[in-house]
């Protein structure tokens, strides 16, 4: 057990103001924090990371187009000269709902509101070793990882003599027909086509392969028809293989059983085929719903518990039009939080409570260079006017002017040499201190 669980947090200031906790620094927490700065509020903002990500962008991070540091940004930066906001890097575990109490491995902290916005994680539907053996791409890291898995396979490639023998290193095998596996493709498809035979001449990219696996009927599940039969033309002009309907039944790191197809040799299996929301522990089963997500009702507070709220991809507003749930995009959770902000100080105030209500402003997903399908409430189109706005959308999202501008820069020499030049093998090093101090001692002597 962690001693530290019986011990409050250390050095965060006493304001003598309400205490807002929040949990998770994702597109609900931050947006909510940041409503709560220089007000009657004292805001604790706690992650496992000491950085906002842009999840949009992850895939450019994974097919070398983006530099990790290009979409993630320092939240401490962020509340420079906010003397009512406080960061700390931790991780929850537990919530005592009765004492409003929030454990975490660096201590507990008391708390008048709590909001978790903890959002969701990649979901195996229980399949352990397609968990094991696959890559994932909910974080930085993975994407991180998911650059270097692929740069290295090509490096290992090219010392194989045998074409057959390199079959399994060249082919990319993608899971999910969502945003994040169809621009997974689609940027995958486009280093094959168009940089991959530059880098590597020895190579026939003739056979390597890139595969989209869907286990619905179409791409863009939650976008219009015009967009999926879009998206999927798309990428069969760019030679992606696309295979609607079917399902990923296992995969031993080097082969991928498909149910009712031939199974596809590859080392390389990347995994967007779900979400599930991350829990924490101290709520009853009926705090959740039967998909794991927490149950709300229209103020976004948690059920039986007017002190404790949920964001984002984590909670489920039982019945109306969502009876599902809201849909997991960063919109859902960014208004959630705006309209909590405003509930908080009716909270104090002694004011009715304002009911969240969501305005959908659309989606977009980008298949290519030039290449985008988008669907906004009043038209929907498709080509190249869809990629600018997709473009344009997304670099206004990101945090900074400088992570605009680098992010800018990249995409403009991204386009006009069609070479993105982040294509580095950086492997970290461990070293244990034992083996250490013997190369620092055979060194000296």
């Amino acid at each position: 057990m962690n001693p530290l669980l019986d011990q409050p947090i250390p050095n965060l200031p006493n304001l003598n103001l309400p205490k807002v906790v929040i949990v998770g620094a994702g597109f609900a927490g931050l947006k909510l924090a940041r409503a709560l700065r220089n007000s009657d509020f004292q805001v604790i903002l706690l992650d496992k990371n000491n950085y906002h990500q842009f999840q949009p962008l992850f895939y450019q991070v994974a097919t070398a187009g983006l530099e990790p540091s290009a979409i993630a940004f320092p939240l401490r930066k962020i509340f420079h000269g906010t003397p009512n906001v406080s960061f700390r890097m931790a991780e929850a575990e537990r919530v005592d709902p009765v004492a409003k109490r929030l454990y975490t491995d660096i201590g507990y902290i008391d708390f008048d509101f709590l909001v978790l916005a903890m959002g969701a994680d990649t979901n195996y539907f229980g399949a352990k070793n397609i968990e094991y053996y696959s890559s994932p791409m909910k974080t930085v890291s993975e994407a991180l990882y998911i650059r270097n898995k692929i740069i290295s396979n090509y490096e290992r490639a090219i010392t194989i003599s045998k074409m057959e023998d390199r079959k399994s290193l060249m082919n990319m095998v993608i899971a999910g027909g969502g945003p994040t596996g169809v621009e997974l493709a689609g940027a995958m498809a486009e280093l094959r086509n168009n940089v991959f035979p530059k880098d590597y001449p020895e190579l026939s990219f003739k056979n390597m392969k890139v595969v989209l696996i869907e286990a619905g009927p179409s791409l863009l599940a939650a976008m219009s028809t015009e967009a999926q039969s879009h998206a999927l033309a798309y990428l069969k002009e760019l030679g992606v293989e696309v295979l609607l309907s079917t399902k990923v039944q296992d995969y031993d790191g080097k082969l991928v059983l498909l149910e009712g197809r031939e199974p596809i040799e590859t080392q390389t299996l990347l995994w967007a085929a779900g979400i599930k929301p991350n829990r924490i522990a101290g709520f009853d089963q009926i705090h959740y719903a039967g998909n794991g997500r927490m149950l709300v009702n229209e103020y976004n507070q948690l059920f039986g518990l007017e002190s404790i709220f949920v964001l984002g991809d984590q909670c489920l507003l039982p019945g109306g039009e969502f009876p599902k749930g809201h849909p997991q995009v960063a919109q859902v959770a960014i208004q959630q939080a705006k309209n909590l902000s405003r509930n908080l100080f009716r909270l104090v105030n002694g004011q009715e409570l304002g009911p969240f209500s969501y305005k959908d402003l659309g989606s977009m997903a980008t298949v290519g260079r030039k290449l985008a399908v988008v669907d906004l409430p009043f038209i929907k189109f498709q080509g190249f006017f869809a990629w600018l706005t997709w473009l344009f959308v997304h670099l206004m999202a990101i945090l900074g002017m400088k992570n605009k501008l680098f992010i800018f820069l990249d995409w403009s020499w991204n386009y006009l040499s069609f070479d993105p030049s982040l294509r580095l093998l950086i492997k970290p090093k461990y070293v244990r201190a034992s083996e250490r101090k013997e190369l620092i001692e055979e060194k000296s002597s």
